[in-house]
């Protein structure tokens, strides 16, 4: 999974974006075990800076940073993203969403269920389908697989499963569905799937006994 030479101006927003999630990381922790109530404060000042650089060298606005960057307490983890793969003679579902682009069924973990239980739920909702969970096919870091730096870290876990029943119904996540060669792919949802993963659920899918997980 490969990419361009970046300009000098996209490293730099990086190297921003870089030290925005670091100063936010350690405030979120200072808030989480700090103790003294004058460091409270000087923590929470750091992560208004952070929220601050990031709109700054974005289109989004500081509150907007502040309610998807600076929202959650306790040590600062990765969010985790669930993807269901599942083929049909040699083809791959995907769901198309309404902006018609199309990605892989899943999304974010629910805090209450497992990454199994996560993905057979997103499989059922947004394509129809209750399917049995074979096995992890890789767990991808989302800013070094993507090309793309977001100012929280995700890790998306891609899990290979077995159809059992059902079919797709239109519901309020998704407007159709459909099962594609890897020559003859859709517009996909780049946010949430490429082209590369893709070829990769493909390889995993041809090389069951011998596949190891892929991880970074």
């Amino acid at each position: 999974m490969k990419y361009g030479k970046k300009s000098e101006k996209k490293v730099e927003e990086e190297r921003w974006l870089n030290w925005a999630i670091e100063l936010q990381s350690l405030a979120q922790a200072g808030l989480a075990y700090g103790k003294d109530k004058f460091d409270i404060e000087r923590f929470e000042r750091i992560r208004e800076i952070s929220a601050e650089m990031v709109a700054h060298k974005t289109e989004i606005s500081v509150e907007k940073v502040k309610n998807l960057f600076c929202n959650e307490v306790g040590y600062q983890t990765p969010k985790i993203d669930v993807r269901g793969v599942i083929f049909k003679d040699d083809k791959i579902l995907l769901i198309q969403e309404s902006n018609g682009k199309w990605a892989l069924p899943g999304g974010w973990a629910d805090v209450y269920l497992s990454v199994k239980e996560n993905v057979l739920k997103e499989v059922k909702e947004e394509a129809g389908i209750e399917a049995n969970a074979e096995m992890i096919i890789a767990l991808l870091d989302v800013t070094k697989n993507q090309g793309k730096k977001i100012p929280y870290g995700i890790t998306k876990v891609f899990v290979l499963c077995e159809y059992v029943s059902g079919k797709f119904e239109k519901n309020i996540e998704t407007v159709d569905s459909g099962y594609f060669g890897i020559d003859e792919l859709p517009e996909l949802e780049e946010k949430k799937i490429t082209v590369d993963q893709i070829k990769m659920c493909f390889e995993a899918n041809k090389n069951k006994d011998n596949w190891k997980v892929i991880f970074d």
